[in-house]
């Protein structure tokens, strides 16, 4: 009965109708925002043209490399315990951050004319791309779900997210007083950089758990980086570039990602898109900005946390605890409980559109 009504408020959705809705709102978002901040569209140094130059570049580089993948056996082993209607995705080629994010960084690089925040935030976002490689490498190759330990895996983004800490160290102005709306600022010295670690770490986690859904991760960074592009464009044109540069790439990949996907972009794709979005936040001091675009992001990373502690704290003397949601994180959770995938894609880039405008208000006042 919970599925039918599901159903009942389907609108004939499918994947594409949803991507050439995506497509039109991020085009009409970027030519809005550019705008009300006098830029012309068709110029470099814009929202809208970096956006679509990558866009279109990333789909199609995607049908060559999609293929390839196909060829080179990269198909995603599926978890057991997991919904059961994805068993059926089982072989669909993974890695597909492979394509779309080099595609991003280059663009951008490009665009900004190599500036060095541009070239550094690439940095950390090839770096974390890196990370996830390895981890899809390891389960490809294993043929389970198990990838690099996870205590590797950390030590790597520690590792990584160190090294940019540094380069945020060396740079002038300061970066440690964290700014928050209506005029409020924390200083926090050199705590900021065990506070900028933890971004790192949180949202590329957070992103690489919202990859479980064809085209949920893709769609709801492609909005969250357009916000964020704006929001950063009157300190810095050149992470503006790049940020319109990583949403258009995520749109492009959209191209095959969407429901039914021909591709998936594993923990290359998912770890690197957090790192980026932590990077540019990071060095333009729009912490509070990347929290409220994150919202979906957060609570996907809080309904697992709830998850697991729930579940410890509840375990009996069998070893067997209770659960707050169906499954963890919160988009597995709807989809067993009737909804579809296209509708819980639907409803989080809506709620995702609403966290943009939002924070445009927010920063407007």
């Amino acid at each position: 009965m919970e599925a039918k009504s599901s159903s009942s408020w389907s609108f004939n959705l499918s994947g594409t109708s949803l991507l050439v809705l995506l497509s039109i709102v991020l085009g009409g978002g970027g030519i809005a925002f550019d705008w009300t901040a006098h830029r012309l569209p068709w110029q470099a140094r814009s929202l809208t043209l970096p956006l679509w130059v990558c866009a279109v570049v990333t789909a199609a580089v995607g049908y060559w490399v999609v293929p390839l993948l196909v060829r080179l056996k990269t198909g995603q082993v599926i978890r057991d315990d997991g919904p059961q209607a994805h068993l059926k995705k089982a072989g669909t080629p993974t890695m597909g951050g492979v394509f779309f994010i080099p595609v991003a960084v280059l663009a951008a690089a490009i665009l900004s004319g190599f500036a060095a925040d541009a070239i550094a935030v690439g940095g950390i976002t090839l770096g974390y791309g890196f990370i996830g490689w390895i981890d899809d490498w390891q389960i490809l190759r294993r043929k389970s779900n198990k990838g690099i330990s996870p205590r590797m895996k950390l030590a790597l983004q520690i590792g990584f997210g160190a090294l940019f800490c540094l380069w945020l160290w060396s740079r002038s102005g300061n970066i440690t007083t964290i700014a928050l709306p209506f005029g409020f600022a924390i200083p926090l010295g050199f705590l900021f950089y065990a506070l900028a670690l933890f971004v790192l770490l949180a949202e590329s986690n957070a992103t690489n758990l919202t990859d479980g859904v064809d085209g949920l991760a893709g769609g709801t960074v492609a909005i969250a980086f357009l916000g964020l592009g704006a929001i950063v464009a009157p300190t810095s044109a050149e992470l503006m570039i790049f940020s319109a540069c990583m949403s258009g790439s995520c749109l492009g990949f959209l191209v095959h990602n969407r429901n039914p996907a021909k591709v998936f972009m594993g923990d290359t794709g998912s770890l690197a898109l957090g790192g980026a979005l932590a990077g540019v936040a990071l060095q333009t001091n729009t912490l509070w900005s990347l929290f409220i675009l994150s919202g979906i992001f957060f609570i996907e990373s809080l309904s697992v946390i709830a998850q697991v502690s729930y579940y410890k704290a509840t375990k009996g003397s069998d070893g067997v605890g209770k659960r707050l949601f169906k499954m963890a994180p919160i988009h597995h959770h709807l989809e067993l409980s009737g909804w579809s995938e296209l509708q819980v894609v639907a409803v989080f880039y809506g709620i995702s559109g609403m966290l943009v405008l939002l924070c445009w208000a927010i920063d407007s006042i």
